[in-house]
């Protein structure tokens, strides 16, 4: 057994990729040594701004040789007039590395018995700079010099080790030797390894922490004995904590202090402009205050660390600086002057301003609150809300600090006398901000975020700007799953579809929606993406087909029809109604049920059960009553013949089974549920 070194050492990636680098070579080396059939125990990933790596340990010293039986042609086709082989068993027999006589009839075919042997580890690995490196694929490429290679950053050194050999490679003008590299500025000459598992070691002793996960763990312990020394309390935030594990090698953290004076701006600027711009950890107490001090890792070790705390500080205190006199020039602002200005800022060149997207969702959003069922004292301040929301894009601090849209408006709502629920709606319409993000807390903030996601949907939708494949530019599957998400939150029991057909009858001041069925195609994909996983695929599609886009409704429904798909009796209850619903749409007339008409006692039976059933808001007791309904229509099929020559007869019938499938259909099409 043998241990495999690869690494790719570069210029420095953007911190926010190297973790998915990390994880796509370790997966991609795998796969190729499992497509050619090379075992192994491990796959160890290593990663730093600077170098993607993998150690493979417990390596076969060749690939498993296979035998295989390959299926060939027919009997029927294997010799000709003359009893010779023909050109088809021949040309089969070619390929396989074989004889025609070497084949062995099988019932009707022929086979053949294929042997193939395995090849020497260090011959199949010299590919893997074609077959692994070359075929990476990133968000974002650069390239270099005279090529076309693309690839996340130029290649700078590539190590390709098995145990003490040399595996060479070259791509472009980069050959894969033993030599690998240190710190940048604390140990950048080459390190020769005599060995593929010195790698760890030798970077170590080279200033390099090569394992993300050691690398990391180092980091916290620094950050955590400097709140334990001072009685501080660091929170951790994952995403920054692994970004700023992503943009050293060699991690030493220190303390860095800024004027008490700063404390006075809002404490989400101050945290926004240490996390999002400088990558800092801010400082608090233990009873959660914000102190004037932060916490930062620098990539080296601690010499010098106070010259790089001050340099840290300053870059700082220039944004601190700037923060402070925003905060102060806004609060001279008046909302009216920014919502009149927004007039002329472009919401999206082919849809026109910011100011008229707002004048659209105004109206979007009384159509949820009266489909949410929200009392009349909300329609004041949603409306206000609807007026203003968008203002503080225009402020000076949104400017600088565009993460804080929403945030500021709430701030500055509030301190121009704004109603609390509505400076709250401002800054909420804007969550979530990610696929798992947080959700609006107010009723009020939940429909003007629904409302202005739902308006940016339609309209974009009705110039043509639609998400295709991976291209999403306006974030607009995320702003569907937003509003779905919302919905089902709040519990509110909105008919998307009957809402968004309302919408587009709305008077909007020269535009006007267009792409009704692409719209509810794309919404019904971000409906069927939320249920998975809650049931079934088929219960999914079946109970989407309802088109009622009542999300809270359509996932209870979904969850109720796959608890009851274990019980033994499903597979009968759905497949009798599956054969009502397929009957009830030979129906080519008005359904009329004339009792009169009825023939036998099933027919009675089934029209009795059918009057019982009554569709209420408990999803669970309407299904049951479906299923309750499987052994009248089991005995109304076994003893009455539907489609009969007699029109009267037969028009009474599949009426009679209209009437179940009209209420059925509220539930799901259960002709789209898999039985088998």
């Amino acid at each position: 057994m043998a241990n495999y070194l690869l690494e790719i050492g570069l210029e420095e990636m953007p911190a926010h990729l190297v973790s998915a680098a990390a994880r796509q070579l370790a997966t991609r080396v795998s796969d190729f040594l499992i497509d050619n059939r090379v075992t192994f125990e491990t796959v160890t990933e290593f990663s730093t701004p600077r170098r993607l790596a993998v150690l493979v340990s417990g390596l076969a010293n060749e690939s498993e040789s296979i035998d295989e039986e390959v299926k060939g042609p027919s009997a029927k086709i294997a010799k000709d007039s003359e009893g010779n082989w023909s050109k088809a068993i021949q040309g089969f027999s070619r390929g396989q590395g074989v004889t025609p006589d070497d084949l062995v009839l099988k019932g009707d075919y022929y086979y053949a018995n294929k042997h193939t042997s395995g090849f020497k580890t260090a011959d199949i690995l010299i590919k893997i700079g074609a077959d692994v490196i070359s075929k990476m694929n990133f968000s974002t490429y650069m390239k270099w010099a005279n090529n076309n290679f693309l690839f996340i950053r130029p290649i700078q050194w590539l190590v390709s080790l098995l145990d003490s050999q040399i595996v060479a490679f070259t791509l472009l003008d980069v050959t894969a030797n033993a030599m690998t590299r240190g710190h940048r500025f604390l140990a950048d000459t080459p390190i020769v390894l005599e060995q593929a598992t010195d790698y760890e070691n030798a970077l170590k002793n080279a200033f390099v922490v090569a394992d993300s996960a050691v690398r990391k763990a180092l980091i916290v312990a620094q950050i955590v004995e400097i709140a334990d020394d001072n009685d501080w309390t660091i929170y951790l935030v994952p995403n920054l904590l692994e970004e700023v594990n992503n943009l050293v090698e060699y991690p030493t953290a220190f303390i860095g202090n800024f004027d008490a004076k700063y404390l006075a701006v809002p404490e989400e600027v101050l945290v926004t402009s240490m996390r999002e711009h400088q990558r800092y950890f801010e400082v608090r107490d233990l009873t959660g205050k914000l102190q004037p001090h932060f916490i930062s890792v620098r990539n080296g070790n601690a010499e010098f660390i106070e010259n790089v705390a001050r340099g840290n500080e300053k870059v700082l205190v220039a944004r601190l600086e700037d923060a402070e006199f925003f905060w102060r020039e806004d609060q001279k602002l008046k909302i009216s002057d920014l919502v009149e200005k927004l007039k002329k800022v472009t919401f999206h060149e082919k849809i026109g301003s910011v100011y008229e997207h707002m004048r659209r969702v105004k109206m979007i959003a009384e159509k949820i609150r009266q489909q949410a069922h929200l009392p009349e004292e909300y329609a004041e301040k949603l409306d206000r809300a609807a007026d203003i929301y968008k203002f503080d894009l225009l402020t000076g601090m949104v400017g600088e600090f565009d993460e804080l849209q929403g945030v500021m408006g709430e701030k500055y709502a509030l301190l121009a006398g704004e109603d609390a629920a509505v400076a709250t709606s401002i800054r909420e319409h804007y969550l979530p901000t990610s696929a798992d993000g947080a959700l609006p807390e107010t009723a009020i903030g939940s429909v003007l975020a629904i409302a202005d996601k739902l308006e940016s949907i339609l309209s974009f939708f009705t110039v043509g700007l639609i998400p295709s494949g991976s291209n999403d530019p306006y974030a607009l599957r995320r702003a569907t799953a937003g509003i779905l998400r919302i919905i089902d939150k709040q519990k509110w029991t909105i008919q998307l579809a009957e809402l968004i057909a309302e919408l587009y009858e709305l008077p909007l001041n020269g535009f006007k929606y267009a792409k009704y069925d692409e719209v509810m195609t794309f919404i019904n994909g971000r409906v069927a993406k939320m249920l998975e996983g809650t049931a079934r695929h088929d219960i999914v599609e079946a109970v989407l087909a309802t088109s009622s886009l009542n999300v809270a409704k359509l996932t209870a429904i979904a969850n109720y029809i796959d608890v009851k798909s274990t019980e033994s009796t499903f597979k009968n209850s759905v497949e009798n109604l599956a054969r009502v619903f397929n009957l009830a749409d030979k129906l080519e007339n008005e359904p009329s049920i004339d009792e009169t008409k009825f023939e036998n006692e099933s027919e009675k039976a089934l029209f009795a059960a059918s009057q019982t059933l009554n569709m209420t808001a408990d999803i669970n007791q309407n299904i049951t009553q479906l299923f309750s309904l499987s052994k009248p229509i089991s005995d109304f099929f076994d003893k009455t013949m539907v489609m009969v020559e007699d029109e009267t007869l037969k028009n009474n019938r599949l009426s009679l089974l209209t009437n179940i499938t009209e209420k059925a259909s509220e539930i799901a099409d259960f002709r789209l549920i898999n039985t088998k």
